[in-house]
Parts: C-alpha cells; sequence; structure tokens
C-alpha cells in the first residue's frame, strides 16, 4: 500500500490538504472511543502553515497527490508561540539524553505527525520520518517532542518503531507528558 507514496516537503499549495487532514484528527474533533486510535492536539492556522513551509519545517506523504500525512519540525522561536513549548523550553537544561547539552540551538521540536487511519500500522511512520530527518539533521542534531500519556498509539509507534527514548515527563494543564527525544544523526532502519 505504501510502494506508491510520494514524500515532499511542504509548499504552500499544500496547505488546503495538511489543514483537511488536521480537521479529521484533531483532539478536538474526536469522540474518547475515536482518540484511542491516537489524535493531534496542536490546530495550525494558515498564517502558522505559512510561515513553517517558508521555514521548509513541513514534510508530506501523499498518495495520487492527496496528503495522507504530515511530520512537523520547527524550531522553539516558531513553537513558542504556544505556551505549553515555552513551558516545555524551561525543562530543557534538567533533561539528560545521551551526551547531549540540550538547549533551544541544537534541538527542534519535533511534531505533531498525523497519518490518514487508512495508512496507519502500514509501515508508513519510518519512511516519513526518515525522510523528514535527512532533511533536518543539517540543522538540529537533536529532536524532542511530548506526547500526551492518554495517547498510547502515539508513543508506541515513536518508542517501538522510531526508537525514540522516553526522558522524562511533565503536567500542563490537567495533561500529562512523555517528553522524548531522538538522535538525528541516527537513520532509521526501514523495514
Amino acid at each position: 500500500m505504501i510502494a506508491n507514496i510520494q514524500f515532499e516537503v511542504a509548499k504552500l499549495s499544500d496547505i488546503d490538504g495538511v489543514l483537511a487532514l488536521q480537521e479529521l484528527y484533531l483532539v478536538s474533533n474526536l469522540s474518547e472511543e475515536e482518540k484511542e486510535f491516537g489524535f493531534v492536539t496542536t490546530p495550525f492556522t494558515i498564517p502558522q502553515l505559512t510561515e513553517v513551509i517558508e521555514q521548509q519545517g513541513l514534510f508530506l506523504a501523499k498518495d495520487n497527490n492527496k496528503t495522507i500525512a504530515y511530520i512537523f519540525s520547527g524550531s522553539w522561536d516558531f513553537f513558542n508561540q504556544w505556551p505549553i513549548f515555552n513551558y516545555m523550553i524551561t525543562l530543557l537544561p534538567d533533561l539528560k539524553f545521551l551526551d547531549f547539552d540540550i538547549t533551544t540551538t541544537n534541538s527542534f521540536q519535533y511534531g505533531p505527525i498525523c497519518i490518514d487511519k487508512k495508512y496507519r500500522g502500514k509501515g508508513l511512520i519510518t519512511p516519513l520520518f526518515e525522510f523528514m530527518r535527512k532533511h533536518v539533521v543539517k540543522k538540529h542534531p537533536l529532536a524532542l517532542t511530548f506526547i500526551n500519556k492518554t495517547n498510547i498509539p502515539s508513543t508506541k509507534a515513536h518508542t517501538e518503531k522510531l526508537n525514540w527514548s522516553i526522558i522524562g515527563d511533565f503536567q500542563f494543564n490537567n495533561n500529562n507528558y512523555f517528553i522524548l527525544a531522538y538522535d538525528m544523526n541516527q537513520p532509521v532502519s526501514i523495514r
């Protein structure tokens, strides 16, 4: 099923497709039952998408030119417009991962990632992540993200399929999150 998938760095003309996919899986649009299969928590606006696309920080998987998955990668400067990311920045000096001194200059905020449910569990996450990794490693050797502890599918996908490490946790706005890290110099093995 993923043999004919194309991977691309997003262009401004991709905004409508990204917004359509976001709308399907945004946590505020899902029932409790639907949330069990994974969700995204950060809604992006057209100006925010424009900014991240201009920074070449949005990566897509397409099937017949339809956006079926995306991964965001952004600087802390981009993501600091949301309070949760500002809070995460305050945690960086106390985090430990390999030999990294974790800073806002050697790391970036990875995510959200969203995959259309028809394509989940088919191995798409690995080549999409690897496509993003090859582009971003030139700028940042370290990726950080957080995942809501109730989003078990996302935690499993990142720790089991992509080999991310859980390096901490925190509470924000009555939600509990894992903090994960990835050494961007390490390719993901594509099975």
